[in-house]
């Protein structure tokens, strides 16, 4: 079978593309670098041409409002129309849990209307939305940091590691389309302030994280549940200090 990865050469396309490759598949892993640019169209009709499945994991290259809202609706138009030429069976498409219970989170806004674009499209379709990543506590951590203190909202966390999210995209991606949402998240649930307290106690930052409700999430409030499935969800494997472990040993 012929996959196409957009955004294959990133965290989780990497994983992804190699994943289905060792299962005998057809890989093509699209990005800017590679030849394929979903925002100016380049490659992708070359790119799409025998394709079944298309897996969109392309990222935003700023995080500002009005840019990631532009890049999603760009991206998207582009790429769902080389789909529909090409007669692509199955799109799927990485989201995040909670887009449609953040509307003052500018990043989530712009992820809703990629997922309204990929409903409208008419291709059959699965979207996944993820819980964030463990590989970002880090980030997360630079982003909220006050001097010597990193202020995090108190509400419920479940992160969940790259490489679960990598696994699940390529089963999703081999099995029939859903014409719906698949959730997925991590095996474990706790205040986001104490799975960041966690990570820097682990790697020896000396930096204190302070429960704070005032404090945003990429720019939106967060609410005890606004970042975790509210039903039922796929939960990955690989819990806090498996995936700490990991991440130590090929540091």
């Amino acid at each position: 079978m012929k996959i196409v990865v957009i955004g294959g050469t990133g965290l989780i396309g990497s994983k992804t593309v190699a994943l289905l490759r060792q299962g005998g598949h057809e890989v093509i892993a699209a990005s800017p670098n590679t030849g394929v640019n979903t925002l100016t169209g380049e490659g992708l009709e070359e790119a799409m041409a025998g394709a079944q499945v298309v897996i969109d994991l392309a990222n935003s290259p700023s995080f500002e409002d009005r840019a990631v809202l532009e890049f999603f609706e760009t991206s998207g138009h582009n790429l769902l129309a080389a789909e529909a030429s090409a007669g692509v069976r199955h799109h799927v498409a990485l989201s995040i849990v909670g887009t449609d219970r953040s509307p003052d989170n500018g990043y989530f806004r712009a992820k809703l209307a990629q997922e309204k674009l990929i409903e409208a499209s008419g291709i059959p379709y699965t979207l996944i939305r993820s819980t964030q990543f463990l590989e970002f506590l880090g980030a997360i951590a630079d982003s909220s940091a006050d001097g010597n203190l990193v202020r995090l909202p108190p509400g419920l966390f479940q992160p969940i590691a790259a490489d679960d999210v990598a696994a699940i995209v390529a089963e999703v991606a081999l099995a029939a389309p859903r014409n719906g949402l698949v959730e997925i998240a991590g095996p474990e649930r706790a205040p986001f302030n104490e799975f960041v307290a966690r990570y820097l106690k682990a790697v020896g930052d000396p930096r204190e994280v302070v429960p704070d409700p005032e404090a945003r999430y990429f720019g939106g409030r967060v609410e005890e549940r606004s970042l975790v499935p509210l039903a039922e969800a796929r939960l990955g494997r690989i819990g806090f200090d498996d995936w700490l472990r990991r991440a130590q040993a090929s540091a």
